[in-house]
């Protein structure tokens, strides 16, 4: 058998929200990606598409990521469904343009803060491929 005809190796941890290490390690990664969005220059469409202020973003993403990755379902519990589409239109309250651009920078900046902030290369791996799945279906605006 080859290695692309081997079943893919079982994830060490139940979740993904356990592997990263829990809230405390999401926490630490959507602070510091919304610092990079902030101090990088190469992350300026993307600071641009949040508005003047990132507090709201910074505990909302938090909240997401913790039930997108297996754990607490904080998001859902206070606001139903995400419908990440319909709250990232331009024309809906905090919604921003998002083309190639932002995506592209939003994937950057996602991968920047998990590498700093340690999150393990296989689970990094398996979260870019869902991050770009996500962030391109975001996309609201045609290039």
């Amino acid at each position: 058998m080859t290695p692309a005809q081997q079943p893919e190796e079982t994830p060490p941890f139940e979740t993904p929200f356990a592997w990263i290490g829990g809230e405390e390690r999401v926490k630490a990664l959507v602070e510091r990606f919304y610092d990079l969005m902030e101090l990088e220059p190469g992350y300026g469409a993307l600071r641009a598409a949040h508005g003047s202020t990132l507090d709201n973003a910074r505990q909302r993403l938090f909240w997401f990521l913790c039930g997108w990755l297996g754990g607490p379902q904080h998001y859902t519990e206070r606001f139903g469904h995400p419908r990440l589409k319909m709250r990232h239109m331009p024309q809906h309250s905090g919604g921003g343009s998002i083309g190639i651009a932002e995506r592209d920078q939003w994937l950057a900046c996602m991968n920047q803060a998990m590498v700093e902030t340690g999150v393990d290369e296989d689970l990094r791996s398996r979260l870019n491929v869902s991050f770009f799945q996500t962030a391109d279906w975001m996309r609201n605006r045609g290039e």
